[in-house]
């Protein structure tokens, strides 16, 4: 069993946004994501083999959608789910204070059991 607190162990400086892993297992994987002004260079997009779910849980962000070219704001308490190969990249996170994300990543197959729980 552990146990551990999601807001803590978060450095003073942080050069490079941090990416950790807090499960991972064959099909699943949750990390915990802090940005502070970080964001995705410019030409760069994620095309993930995995679905991808996430949810700010402090701070804000704003991802942009490859397909549409939308922007979507995510603030305290909002989450998104992106399916595999949804090109997107990370626009914008504030640098004025912390952003943490909870990511959990999951195969297509995870992804179809869910379904068939969904009324």
């Amino acid at each position: 069993m552990k146990s551990a607190n999601i807001y803590h162990g978060i450095p003073a400086d942080i050069p490079d946004e941090i990416a950790e892993s807090l499960l991972s297992r064959a099909s699943l994987r949750i990390e915990r994501i802090v940005s502070r002004g970080h964001h995705s260079p410019p030409d760069f997009w994620y095309d993930q083999e995995e679905h991808e779910w996430i949810l700010v849980l402090s701070g804000k962000a704003r991802l942009q959608l490859a397909e549409t070219g939308e922007l979507v704001s995510l603030n305290p308490g909002d989450y998104l789910e992106i399916p595999a190969h949804a090109r997107h990249r990370v626009d914008w996170t504030d640098p004025s204070q912390d952003t943490i994300w909870l990511a959990i990543f999951f195969t297509p197959e995870v992804r179809n059991e869910f379904s068939r729980l969904d009324p």
